[in-house]
């Protein structure tokens, strides 16, 4: 790499760790008080947890070999990972940490600790690898079908929202919900991270140009205008539904924007980020209503915003990319002369991970639910006193009588 594009390359590595933390206080926030410990660690563990994995085996499995399906074992414990590879290596680590930390939203309240250590080393190994060197190594079956996804709308938002509901369905609903109210204990802390998340997803982005070039540029723009677009397009979603434009909407619809926007985000240009960011807000908004009418408790919206938006971007990416804006598109979308062919990529592409995610998370679920003695939930009594005392026995907030 040239001195600048390593430079911008590192400093996305750096915005990209930030957004892990960033989501656990975007999580964090909308828990009750007695859980806000427990949630900020399902995130934290996976920066030390995935980051150790990653090095040993993950990159190895998702990077090396020539076989379509998945990697092998060239680069175990980082053998032959060069100089050259370094930064690869360390903005690709970054992407493998956060994603299964997006899956923990859908458990929030109800997870065992040691549960969810267990469930992230398979599901790391198991889901995430395959489904990315499908996506983005150069031998993968999807990258070489022409299939796009520039920075992760099918290899880690796809992916992680249907696994959340696989996940969610086996583990069972909230004790309560949802007759009882649940509200979120801090809003301000939620937007706080969904800001932290926003700043990061410049370097989540625009970094996966690895060069501090046009490309990287155009995607921080279209990073941007989605994010801003699809607020607007989910409080007026939300304003024409339920009479009020809310604070968690504002900062939901932002993140919806991210999401979809992130496998076109070097790939379009023009109006295309606004129309994505737009449709994918006010589409995320009524798929999190969902949730109460089909039955299944996604603690803080994993499916309606990762799922779905992830799944809108990929498809939209159909229509809108092109190649003047990337010329190492090898089908154009729909509305620039490319017909119908790179949307039916993309569905198939879509179409396989959700297969391969769910079906493989809920076969996890279901053995650590049977094997790990206690199972994969703690007790009623244990979620009543709250997950912060009873899985770490802290507080997150030492509140004084006087």
């Amino acid at each position: 790499m040239e001195s600048g594009d390593r430079a911008w390359v590192l400093i996305s590595i750096a915005l990209v760790m930030f957004m892990t933390p960033g989501l656990a206080f975007f999580y964090g926030g909308m828990v009750r008080v007695k859980h806000v410990l427990a949630m900020l660690m399902l995130n934290f563990i996976c920066m030390g947890v995935i980051t150790v994995l990653w090095s040993v085996i993950g990159y190895s499995l998702v990077f090396g070999g020539t076989n379509p399906v998945i990697g092998n074992f060239d680069h175990y414990v980082l053998t032959d990972v060069g100089a050259g590879d370094i930064e690869f290596f360390s903005f690709q680590m970054m992407f493998a940490v956060i994603t299964p930390a997006l899956i923990a939203g859908a458990v929030a309240d109800r997870i065992r600790f040691s549960a969810w250590v267990w469930f992230i080393v398979l599901w790391s190994l198991l889901v995430y690898s395959p489904i990315a060197h499908w996506v983005w190594a150069p031998d993968g079956w999807l990258y070489d079908m022409g299939a796009l996804d520039f920075a992760g709308g099918t290899a880690i938002h796809i992916n992680a929202g249907i696994a959340a509901l696989a996940f969610v369905l086996i583990l069972g609903k909230r004790n309560g919900w949802p007759n009882h109210p649940m509200p979120p204990h801090s809003l301000p802390l939620t937007l706080i991270g969904a800001g932290i998340l926003w700043f990061g997803w410049f370097g989540f982005n625009a970094g996966s140009a690895f060069a501090a070039d046009g490309i990287a540029a155009q995607a921080l723009l279209n990073t941007h205008l989605a994010a801003a677009a699809a607020m607007i397009g989910w409080l007026i979603v939300e304003k024409l539904v339920s009479g009020h434009a809310t604070t968690l909407g504002a900062a939901s619809g932002a993140v919806a924007g991210l999401v979809a926007i992130t496998p076109c985000a070097g790939f379009v240009g023009g109006a295309a980020p606004l129309i994505i960011g737009v449709i994918a807000g006010a589409i995320c908004m009524f798929a999190v209503t969902l949730k109460t009418k089909l039955g299944y408790d996604d603690s803080l919206d994993v499916v309606g915003v990762h799922f779905v938006g992830g799944l809108v971007g990929s498809l939209l990416l159909g229509l809108f990319a092109d190649a003047k804006i990337n010329q190492g598109i090898e089908h154009e979308g729909l509305f620039f002369g490319g017909g119908l062919k790179l949307l039916g990529i993309q569905a198939l592409g879509a179409g396989a991970a959700i297969v391969w995610s769910f079906v493989i998370t809920a076969a996890i679920v279901l053995a650590l639910k049977a094997i790990l003695p206690g199972g994969i939930r703690p007790s009623i009594e244990d979620e009543e006193t709250g997950l912060d005392l009873t899985q770490h026995s802290e507080q997150g907030y030492a509140l004084s009588e006087r």
